[in-house]
Formats: structure tokens, C-alpha cells, sequence
């Protein structure tokens, strides 16, 4: 079982600081996953999509349409 926050002595921290920390230790996660292999599996997903998205260009929604109706929609 991993290390508590109170084990740590992280509960000490104020929450500026434990925010912080939380963004830097995420960002190091990040940083080994960017740097991992991919699986094979998912390589063949990525690549089977953009392939679709290619052949069938009409089919895919544009982020800004999307981030606008699931606005609007927060909005009622």
C-alpha cells in the first residue's frame, strides 16, 4: 500500500502547495507515459481510426461544435 498523505507529512502543506505538488507529480507521470511504448493493440486502434476519420471525413464532428452544444447544454 502506498505512503498516506499524513505519512508523508504532505497534510502539512497548504493547499497552494499541495497543488503544486499534485501538477509536478503529474507532470512526471506524463513524461514516462509519453516516453513508454506503445502497445501493439492500441497503435492498431489509433491507426484503424484515423484511417475512418480519413475515408469518412464527414462523419467526424469539429471539437468547437461539440465544446458548444455541451456548453449550451450546461447553460439550461
Amino acid at each position: 500500500m502506498p505512503p498516506t498523505l499524513h505519512e508523508l507529512g504532505l497534510d502539512r502543506l497548504s493547499v497552494e502547495d499541495r497543488i503544486a505538488l499534485a501538477e509536478a507529480l503529474w507532470e512526471s507521470v506524463a513524461q514516462e507515459v509519453e516516453q513508454a511504448p506503445l502497445p501493439e493493440a492500441q497503435r492498431q486502434e489509433l491507426e484503424r481510426r484515423l484511417a475512418d476519420s480519413i475515408a469518412q471525413p464527414d462523419a467526424v464532428t469539429p471539437w468547437e461544435q461539440v465544446k458548444a452544444r455541451a456548453l449550451a447544454r450546461a447553460r439550461q
